[in-house]
């Protein structure tokens, strides 16, 4: 074998998806043609989101959505796979993580639409049932038996990390990290032989800065927080993660919680169900659950403590 065979090139795709960018980093041998790749890349992060976003009507989300209770539409595979990966998140948050929050989310002004004073009122007082008792999947189709509005916010990014994965290791890449907005997965090794690295960010919302650093392998981790994505209500700054007992932006949270898991789906969803949990009752359904779990707290004057959960952050 010739010497030149051996040597890798170091390869940093990205693009744009679901509001920001998506990264893949692998190396490949000399002479290897990364543009099938980044094709193949974008195109499963943009089968992800003209499935499940809620910014564009004609998604098959918004589809569904749209259909009479009652009535099974078929959907496409891949959202049903987030549809089921979410109905059994909630059911085992015991609704904390809720895909049926849609109305809520489009009310406070975290979709197209800006917040609407009635809209509000009409998502905290209707009475709803969360989306894990509220949706059936039989087949190829789903059909909603109460009323419900989807939103997949709070894992369609991570199941879109996990797309990116799988698409890396069909064209035979085994060691890579991808990842979209923070949200990253770690296949195998670096070409060092070591554990590629993460920073954890500081829950700060003027600048970007490391909390701590993460060694991953074979691993996902996801973070929510309230400290990139809020909206102003009377001076008092909310974070886009919904209460789904009170149809509104929670009052009380971490500042952030970070979950490393086996997929970024996973990671992404337990984040969200943790952040509504509060610290209290989500460490204990960590610890118990055998998760790992980082809760970053704020407390009244603004200063920061960190707690963790499970082997990696204690």
């Amino acid at each position: 074998m010739s010497k030149m065979s051996t040597k890798h090139t170091r390869h940093a795709l990205n693009g744009a998806t679901m509001g920001t960018r998506w990264s893949a980093l692998f190396f490949m041998a000399q002479g290897h043609d990364p543009e099938p790749i980044q094709a193949a890349l974008q195109a499963a992060v943009d089968a992800v989101d003209a499935q499940m976003s809620t910014w564009n009507k004609a998604s098959d989300l918004m589809r569904l959505n749209a259909a009479l209770v009652g009535d099974w539409v078929a959907v496409p595979e891949q959202l049903r796979e987030v549809l089921r990966l979410g109905l059994e998140a909630g059911r085992a948050t015991g609704g904390a993580f809720d895909i049926g929050m849609g109305d809520a989310v489009m009310a406070w002004g975290f979709g197209p639409q800006d917040a609407a004073p009635d809209r509000i009122r009409e998502a905290m007082t209707a009475n709803r049932q969360p989306a894990h008792t509220a949706l059936e999947i039989a087949g190829t189709h789903v059909r909603k038996s109460a009323p419900v509005a989807l939103d997949l916010n709070g894992i369609a990014k991570g199941y879109g990390v996990d797309r990116l994965a799988n698409t890396l290791r069909a064209h035979g890449i085994e060691n890579a990290l991808v990842g979209i907005d923070g949200e990253m997965r770690a296949l195998g090794l670096r070409p060092d032989g070591q554990a590629w690295t993460i920073a954890v960010e500081a829950p700060d919302p003027d600048r970007r800065a490391p909390h701590s650093i993460l060694a991953l392998e074979e691993a996902a981790v996801a973070t929510s927080g309230d400290y990139r994505h809020w909206i102003e209500v009377q001076g008092r700054r909310l974070s886009h993660t919904m209460d789904p007992d009170r149809r509104a932006p929670l009052l009380a949270s971490p500042a952030s919680v970070t979950v490393v898991a086996r997929t970024c789906a996973e990671a992404d969803a337990w984040a969200t169900a943790l952040m509504v949990m509060g610290f209290e009752r989500g460490a204990a359904c960590a610890q118990k659950r055998g998760l790992n779990a980082l809760f970053q707290l704020r407390d009244a004057d603004g200063e920061m403590r960190s707690m963790g959960v499970g082997r990696l952050f204690r």
